[in-house]
């Protein structure tokens, strides 16, 4: 396939704006990273409803909520919770009293995602138009792993996130539009609100199409799922509980993407029953055999020695949770992209893995934006370069779809992440280390497995 790395690029003063004669505006760039001081503010607005975890049977439980003047919306035998409206918090705490009532929690609106945006060889690929600004493919090894013949081919990955693009010229014919949900009441799965989607961007970095056009994503045969949990970033418990329920039942996903996370005071008591709840969803994906990967959050925290928080889903067990890497002046030629994003979160207890998601560090040449991500956006033509672990999760979704297509199909959890650990570059300290976990994932040796 032909080389065009001579794209001509026009750059506009303050919007940063990008046009090619084959692919619509690049956009300005974002990020997702955050910083520790902002992390006074983790109370998060009530929602209407209520998650119940019990243990009594279906009836029973059923009749206990009428009793307390409550109304079952949504039941998930699977794990025994509950979405209830109808209840005050007084008749709240009189049905938690109640045989077969383990636990009765008011939801929460959770800010999962900042909002506004605050998120060269010859193989396939290489004849996309942007594939010359694309350093993260060529920092995993991934196009070794296409020359070898593995794209993803019959994975499906669920990407639970915002509205996703559906139409987006990059994505659209690889998007299982009859399979993809919406769990935001009044919003299909399809849309959003703002300039930069940043469900779309995620699922890109994924399975961005080999067409020629835009980017191309570390798997660029595999299924998306798109599974809309959030709107403008935010969203309840009981929408996220949902969606990887039915990611794991419904939709048949061999692989969840979440590049989502929240930071939540340890032992809070508006939400540490609802982390549980989370925590059961998570298990039961893990037992139907779904590998579940998460971002470790843009904090810069240590979550070795931060015990005041815990961050979720990124704690939770049975994740692969992602951190973050990236270059420092590659469009001046750097190299080195596996240095540490200087907003990722960290620590050996939190990080299964590194993968690249790019460093918004104001590089004093200019040009800084290219050590970022590059992968759709909004409308049908649209890209915009952002980083953060939202960025690095997926590349880890993208490296697992292949890692399954080279196995004949389907993996259990517990396999990918060996296959995971055995492929991986050690970086950092020998063993697990801090920012880059069991290791920096490789998409080359893990199809060589």
């Amino acid at each position: 396939m032909k080389k065009l790395f001579g794209l001509a690029l026009v750059l506009l003063v303050a919007s940063l704006f990008y046009s090619c004669k084959d692919a619509a505006p690049v956009s300005a760039p974002v990020s997702d990273s955050n910083t520790s001081g902002s992390l006074s503010k983790v109370n998060y607005p009530q929602a209407d409803f209520f998650l119940v975890q019990y243990t009594a049977d279906e009836s029973g439980f059923t009749n206990a909520v009428k009793d307390a003047g409550g109304n079952v919306d949504a039941v998930h035998p699977e794990i025994k919770v509950a979405k209830v409206s109808g209840l005050t918090d007084k008749t709240a705490a009189q049905l938690e009293k109640k045989a077969g009532i383990k636990s009765v929690s008011r939801d929460l609106m959770v800010q999962w995602v900042k909002p506004g945006n605050t998120v060269e060889q010859q193989s396939i690929g290489s004849d996309e138009s942007f594939w010359a600004y694309q350093w993260a493919p060529q920092a995993i090894h991934a196009p070794e792993a296409w020359d070898a013949g593995f794209t993803g081919q019959g994975i499906r990955v669920a990407v639970i996130d915002g509205g996703i693009a559906s139409n987006h010229v990059d994505l659209k014919d690889n998007i299982d539009v009859a399979a993809s949900k919406s769990f935001v009441p009044g919003f299909n799965f399809n849309e959003d609100t703002g300039t930069f989607w940043h469900a779309t961007h995620v699922a890109g970095i994924i399975a961005a199409e080999d067409n020629g056009i835009g980017t191309i994503g570390i798997a660029p045969h595999a299924t998306i799922i798109a599974i809309k949990a959030l709107h403008d970033g935010s969203g309840s418990f009981d929408a996220i509980i949902s969606a990887i329920l039915y990611a794991a039942n419904e939709a048949n996903a061999d692989i969840i993407n979440m590049s989502l996370g929240a930071v939540f005071p340890r032992n809070s008591n508006g939400a540490a029953k609802l982390i549980v709840a989370l925590g059961k969803a998570v298990n039961y994906a893990h037992q139907k055999g779904v590998t579940v990967i998460v971002a470790a959050g843009n904090d810069a925290i240590d979550f070795d020695h931060a015990y005041m928080y815990v961050s979720e889903p990124a704690e939770i067990q049975h994740v692969i949770c992602v951190s973050a890497t990236g270059p420092t002046g590659f469009a001046y030629g750097g190299t080195n992209f596996d240095d540490p994003a200087e907003y990722t979160n960290y620590g050996q207890s939190l990080v299964s893995f590194a993968a690249p998601g790019g460093n918004d560090l104001l590089y004093p040449n200019g040009y800084w934006y290219y050590d970022m991500i590059l992968s759709p956006s909004y409308g049908t033509g649209n890209y915009t370069w952002a980083d953060g672990t939202s960025m690095a999760a997926p590349n880890v979704a993208g490296v697992v779809a292949l890692i399954m297509q080279s196995h004949g199909g389907h993996l259990s959890p517990s396999r990918v992440e060996a296959i995971l650990r055995s492929s991986s570059d050690d970086l950092g300290k020998p063993g697990n280390d801090d920012y880059y976990g069991k290791g920096r994932v490789n998409a080359y040796n893990a199809v060589m497995q």
